[in-house]
């Protein structure tokens, strides 16, 4: 059975994470994929959890009502938010809706270092501020921050798959997350 599957940005990125996930969450499954940019409704730099949450809902919410025959809409969005410390982290918010349920899930977060903090407290968003340390161009399309401080270790996609994973979870178990 074919599952079609939309994701509102047009971020490979996002899309590799989505791919790797649902290959592992539905793996006799065929899969037709279509990339559409939808608005966030937020900042291009979400400084907040909140914000970012709101990112990717709006995200999928966004695409449903463009494209509304899909069997899933996946919305990942990527934010920063200060600690108590005045100290910044990095994260994502992965919303999957299929018509019936809903999944929301963050990812594992890390702190940036100062450098690329006063850069982003200056306006710029994350992956601009990280080509300008880094020497890179478009790495949020690429490996991101988290892949240019963990030598790709562990790059962007990697990072925002798991959060695919644990946004699936209502999906695996409905009885438990019907209303």
């Amino acid at each position: 059975m074919k599952k079609r599957i939309m994701i509102a940005s047009t971020n490979p990125v996002k899309l590799n994470a989505a791919k790797k996930a649902f290959f592992k969450l539905l793996p006799d499954t065929t899969f037709e994929w279509q990339l559409v940019e939808v608005p966030s409704g937020v900042s291009n730099q979400p400084m907040s959890d909140a914000e970012t949450r709101l990112g990717a809902c709006n995200r999928v919410k966004a695409i449903r009502e463009k494209i509304p025959d899909a069997d899933y809409w996946i919305g990942i969005e990527g934010g920063v938010e200060f600690d108590e410390h005045d100290e910044m982290m990095a994260f994502a918010w992965v919303v999957i809706d299929n018509g019936q349920h809903l999944g929301k899930a963050r990812s594992g977060s890390f702190y940036l270092p100062p450098g690329i903090t006063e850069l982003v407290r200056e306006g710029r968003e994350l992956g601009d501020a990280d080509d300008l340390v880094f020497g890179q161009q478009n790495s949020k399309q690429k490996n991101g921050a988290i892949g240019l401080l963990t030598n790709n270790r562990i790059d962007r996609s990697g990072l925002y798959e798991h959060a695919v994973i644990l946004a699936f979870v209502p999906f695996y178990n409905p009885k438990l997350y019907s209303e």
